[in-house]
């Protein structure tokens, strides 16, 4: 599989990511059929949080055992520093490493949060102490519902090497600055920042029963799945996608990543317009 530069970290990271979330929900046996077939395609990064059920637990083995094969990026939930040191410790251990390769603010939804990770006693503390004795490669942050935040971690933090954020077609639909994904792939690329994009096949909210183990309702034709994945791994600044909740789902999109072509502006272009016709809707705002 095609890799790419990941920012500022100088690592080179396949086109696809193995989302740690998929693996959380199901058993120990589905979970390492899951990665087998990750790895199999080449994947060599883990995205994984502790809020993911038992994901942490699933991959101990895996990391054990091929710990030299993967980009590891681990999360937390923690915006202050004694927290956040507690959550590495503990992430570390359930994985059964010495460090992680990064280690990111996850879902940081408001500029208080924001502003309490980059206060003092913050967690922003931790991860640069972390960083200086090796335990951390490198510091990323995260947004799920309004990349603002991730606009304004950038301007006032150098010490940021990545970003993850929802980069995906229906966003494009209905474009507000909650959802404004292409003002953060600017930014990114020029500050040399790594992107991993989520919910690339995101077509809306439920509106009924979840059917799949994914916030949002996902798009499961082969053709459709094609079209939104190119779309998301065509943006400009974006390193790589993280596989969705749902292993279910994971064949499909690592097939139309095998066959990945970038699509020019027309072809984007014709995407969005097929999402308008298919009543695409963005996750954010409600």
């Amino acid at each position: 599989m095609e890799t790419r530069n990941f920012g500022k970290t100088g690592a080179k990271i396949t086109l696809i990511t193995m989302g740690g979330c998929g693996l959380g929900y199901v058993d120990q046996i589905e979970a390492d059929k899951a990665v087998k077939l990750a790895m199999d395609h080449g994947i060599n990064m883990i995205d994984v949080a502790p809020t993911y059920g038992n994901a942490e637990s699933c991959l101990n083995p895996w990391i054990e055992k091929y710990r030299n094969k993967f980009f590891l990026s681990e999360k937390t939930l923690k915006r202050k520093k004694n927290g956040a040191w507690r959550q590495l410790k503990r992430s570390l251990e359930k994985l059964g490493t010495s460090h992680f390769d990064l280690y990111q603010f996850h879902a940081v939804s408001s500029m208080d949060e924001l502003d309490q990770i980059l206060g003092e006693n913050g967690a922003m503390e931790a991860f640069l102490e972390a960083k200086e004795t090796g335990i951390i490669k490198n510091i990323g942050i995260t947004a799920h519902d309004d990349v603002r935040v991730l606009q304004k971690a950038l301007e006032l933090s150098d010490d940021i090497d990545t970003v993850l954020l929802p980069v995906y077609v229906a966003a494009l639909v209905h474009p507000n600055p909650v959802n404004d994904f292409k003002k953060i792939l600017e930014i990114a690329c020029e500050k040399n920042i790594g992107v991993t994009a989520i919910k690339a096949i995101s077509k809306s909210r439920w509106n009924g029963e979840a059917s799949y183990n994914t916030w949002y309702k996902p798009l499961t034709s082969q053709q459709l799945i094609d079209q939104a994945v190119w779309f998301t791994l065509s943006q400009e600044g974006v390193t790589t996608y993280s596989l969705p909740c749902d292993v279910r789902l994971w064949s499909s999109v690592l097939d139309a990543a095998t066959r990945y072509k970038k699509l020019n502006d027309e072809e984007q272009k014709y995407v969005v317009k097929m999402a308008r016709e298919n009543e695409y809707q963005p996750l954010f705002p409600e």
